[in-house]
């Protein structure tokens, strides 16, 4: 359930004369979202086990997700406003940082909430997006209402329904993700009416609409509405619409278009050739990078970065810039590889191809040219795949060195979806933690904790893949040597022993958890919130699948968006080989 404090908060004062639009107030997020959870349900089955059996063999192939409410992510939120209203309107920021579920943030968007401080500075965000929509330019700055807004009232100073209808009918649809009801509708062009007459001022009115749409909990809560399954009495599914808001934030990280809407209107989503032919148009639409940029840089803990800082008198090289460019060059390795190249997953795990900036080129030492450059590490080089980038390696390092734990958890946790228990309350860190403890290698110093009992069995899972990252410093730099010492990079991943980097890359590739930790994150992603054990045979099934395209993202994820279990609400966990229905 959601935490929501109850505000009052009214609408921007645009001028001196205090007006208050009676657009819900965002104190009622908190019954909006009870009602939603109430009404987006489907509802509870028969938990006997004489239905239980029916379903395993009579409607097991509709089983899918629970419908569920989740908050829109701030990226989605601004991606949202930039194709509605321009990649010109400033946003700045409206949400506070989701809490990592399951291991995405996505998921945790099913339990997020919003504060009493979160909603302040929505409604500010509201108001400023909406007063640059009506800003009636300048000479140097052409007027955005011009374009944006379809048409011009008879008289600027007072009100004008049929321009405000037209126009709230047209971006309401888009905000809202469906269209409004004549009724809503009506309901708008009175608050603008009265806006423009208080105030004299038709495009003023109409700002204060804008604003309480973008405040509206409709809008900045994402609902599965669902509808009985006509073809199968007794289940549910999403409605049209709510399937549109699914498949665009799983593929576009944002609402649905105008040509997703129609879809919807018209009912094509929901045939299995129609939501074939959508899913096509999307996979090729140049929106989908922004999707996969967005999926990647959550399931590889990206956030991570925006807190992210390194000890200056160990590691100058390392700057703001160096950091974001970091960022940036493993999501346009994955970009280039998967969506271009359209290559085999896995084998983002040992390419050396990549892309270079100057910034980074200090660190990695190595030439580069101004700008982004593609570049390709030379055969024999130890940088060999994702986890041989500085973003992996700087991110899981302390501030002032490198530590094979952190790294060895990343590993397990995020590319292989094995969780790795937290520490017990009681362990006693001040041994290994000691800068200055006289440990000739980060091996040594590790090794403390495989002698305590109480930390060798997580250690046991962790260190032997970090320490063979050992080659590289907390700073992402190749390094032999520690203090003078040789480093010994050998170390074993489930069974598979190997020598350095290059085997962990390639043990790391060949495990066959990996594909299936993109399947797992890649549904509870689109889905909205974590696996059930519905969504567990669900990935087996996908894995498979999977396999048969040689490991290519597109097919994927074209899978999980034409898949029955995608668009299907079911609670019960039930689901059979033949339950994907998954569309050619």
């Amino acid at each position: 359930m959601y935490t929501v404090f109850k505000a009052e908060v009214t609408r921007t004062e645009v001028s001196r004369t205090n007006v208050r639009v009676g657009i819900a107030s965002l104190g009622s997020l908190v019954f909006f979202v009870v009602l939603m959870l109430a009404s987006c349900s489907a509802p509870s089955p028969d938990k006997s086990a004489s239905k239980t059996t029916e379903l395993l063999t009579t409607h097991s192939d509709y089983a899918g997700p629970p419908a569920r409410v989740r908050r829109m992510s701030e990226s989605q939120y601004k991606n949202t406003i930039a194709y509605v209203f321009g990649a010109d309107v400033r946003v700045g920021t409206v949400f506070a940082p989701l809490r990592r579920t399951d291991g995405l943030l996505a998921s945790g968007a099913a339990v997020a909430g919003v504060t009493l401080g979160e909603l302040q500075q929505i409604q500010r965000s509201a108001s400023s997006i909406a007063n640059q929509i009506i800003d009636k330019g300048s000479s140097e700055q052409p007027s955005r209402r011009d374009f944006l807004i379809p048409c011009k009232p008879a008289d600027s100073t007072s009100s004008d329904d049929i321009c405000a209808a037209k126009f709230i009918k047209n971006t309401g649809r888009l905000l809202y993700r469906r269209p409004l009801s004549e009724e809503r509708v009506a309901e708008f062009v009175r608050e603008a009416k009265t806006g423009a007459e208080e105030l004299n001022d038709f495009y003023a009115g109409l700002a204060l609409v804008i604003e309480g749409m973008l405040i509206d909990p409709k809008v900045i809560f994402v609902a599965d509405t669902t509808e009985p399954d006509p073809n199968n009495p007794g289940h549910r599914r999403l409605d049209a619409y709510a399937l549109a808001s699914r498949l665009s934030f799983f593929l576009w990280n944002a609402a649905p278009d105008d040509a997703l809407l129609k879809a919807a209107e018209s009912g094509e989503i929901h045939t299995r050739q129609g939501r074939a032919r959508i899913v096509d148009m999307m996979l090729a639409s140049p929106r989908l990078e922004t999707g996969v940029r967005a999926f990647f840089d959550d399931m590889l803990g990206f956030d991570d970065f925006v807190n992210l800082a390194k000890d200056p008198s160990i590691y100058p090289m390392i700057t703001g810039a160096t950091l974001i460019d970091a960022r940036e060059q493993t999501l346009r390795t994955i970009v280039h590889h998967l969506l271009v190249d359209k290559g085999d997953y896995r084998d983002l795990y040992t390419t050396r191809e990549t892309f270079m900036s100057p910034a980074l080129a200090t660190v990695y030492q190595v030439a580069t040219e101004p700008g982004w450059v593609p570049y390709e590490f030379p055969e024999g080089s130890p940088r060999t795949g994702l986890l041989t980038q500085i973003s992996f390696l700087t991110v899981h390092a302390h501030p002032g060195r490198s530590s094979p734990t952190l790294r060895g958890k990343a590993l397990r946790e995020l590319v292989l979806c094995q969780p790795v228990p937290s520490p017990p309350p009681d362990v006693d860190f001040a041994l290994v933690n000691n800068p200055d403890a006289d440990y000739p290698t980060q091996r040594d110093r590790v090794s403390a904790h495989l002698e305590n009992p109480v930390c060798a069995g997580c250690h046991k899972i962790t260190d032997p893949m970090g320490l063979a990252l050992e080659s590289f410093d907390g700073a992402g730099r190749y390094r032999e040597t520690e203090k003078g010492n040789l480093i010994n990079t050998s170390g074993s991943l489930d069974g598979k022993l190997f020598d350095n980097v290059v085997g962990l890359s390639k043990a790391l590739r060949d495990h066959p958890a990996l594909p299936l930790c993109l399947v797992n994150r890649l549904y509870s992603y689109g889905a909205g919130g974590p696996m059930s054990l519905v969504g567990k045979e669900a990935i087996n099934i996908l894995g498979e699948k999977f396999a048969q395209t040689g490991y290519r993202l597109p097919s994927l994820l074209r899978m999980i968006a034409t898949s029955d279990a995608f668009v299907n609400v079911f609670e019960t966990p039930v689901l059979s080989s033949s339950s994907m229905n998954i569309a050619r």
